[in-house]
């Protein structure tokens, strides 16, 4: 690493959790077991959506999008925090680490606005379901997709391009498990003022805008769902809603606090085990949620074991 007015960085050190040869293999082999849930899970649920025609819908296109971006940001992080549990480097190159972060906040923010456009597709079916097929066209989720990738991409490169520019001259010494933002302001010498403000806006506009579209259309579906006389209606509509609801509730909980939390209360110790979760154990719970919760998915699997098992 030189020094000069702008630091030439050739690698990062990630320091992961922990230095204990005791722990390392425990926890390699808990993370491995989480991934390949995690992997088998998002995978299984794009193959039972596209091989079940009765769940060809814009709620599970969608969940089909979610499975995916899962996929992509977990591996983006994964494979690298189980390879520096055996290593005794812990190593990463400087191009290596702003393309996990690019593809990582890419993903994230995908998925944030995916969880608000589940949340207006759940609005349209249960308050409008007479005009549910002719609203929610294809044209208009292919549309919402195309949207929600390029605004991920876009939010991305803003946030790797500034952190990019900054020179890294007080250590290469990443006190996390992987690259992310925060952590290496840390290691700037450069002012990072207008960083941490942009990482505030950017992760408001987000969060913020898709939080309040969830609020606003859940509003709506649950003033919907208290005028059905039915009970057996009242409990299929909320059926079709408490996965989601929970899956929102688990991300937005652990992103709120870890990126619009006041900067005076940041703790790297307590952002390395929140982002443990979002980053590795939520995109586990999401296939998990979405199957033992949704009725429609467990028929689909019912009807997919029946068929390979023949009975």
């Amino acid at each position: 690493m030189s020094l000069g007015n702008h630091t030439e960085v050739s690698e990062f050190i990630l320091l992961g959790f922990t230095d204990s040869p005791n722990l390392r293999m425990p926890l390699f082999v808990s993370f491995l077991v989480i991934y390949v849930i995690t992997l088998v899970g998002n995978l299984g649920m794009i193959v039972l959506i596209r091989i079940n025609p009765q769940l060809h819908t814009p709620m599970y296109f969608f969940l089909i999008n979610l499975s995916f971006v899962d996929i992509c940001y977990t591996s983006s992080v994964t494979p690298k925090a189980l390879e520096n549990f055996l290593s005794q480097t812990k190593a990463i190159s400087f191009v290596g680490c702003f393309l996990q972060m690019y593809i990582f906040i890419a993903m994230a923010t995908t998925e944030c606005i995916l969880f608000g456009i589940m949340a207006y597709d759940r609005y349209i079916a249960i308050c409008n379901p007479l005009l549910y097929t002719s609203v929610m066209s294809e044209r208009l989720c292919l549309n919402l997709e195309a949207g929600a990738y390029a605004a991920g991409f876009l939010n991305s490169m803003i946030h790797t391009t500034f952190t990019r520019n900054l020179s890294f001259c007080h250590s290469n010494v990443i006190n996390h498990f992987f690259c992310e933002t925060l952590p290496l302001l840390r290691l700037s010498c450069s002012p990072t003022h207008m960083n941490e403000s942009i990482i505030f806006f950017c992760a408001g506009v987000n969060m913020v805008g898709s939080l309040m579209v969830i609020l606003c259309s859940y509003s709506y579906i649950l003033s919907t769902i208290l005028r059905i006389r039915s009970t057996e209606g009242r409990h299929k509509a909320f059926s079709t809603c408490t996965s989601h609801l929970m899956a929102v509730f688990i991300f937005y909980g652990t992103m709120i606090f870890i990126y619009l939390r006041p900067r005076s209360s940041y703790s790297l110790h307590q952002d390395r085990m929140a982002s443990v979760f979002y980053v590795v154990v939520i995109p586990m719970l999401n296939p998990l949620i979405y199957s033992l919760r949704n009725k429609e998915v467990q028929d689909a699997i019912r009807r997919v074991m029946k068929s390979v098992t023949g009975t």
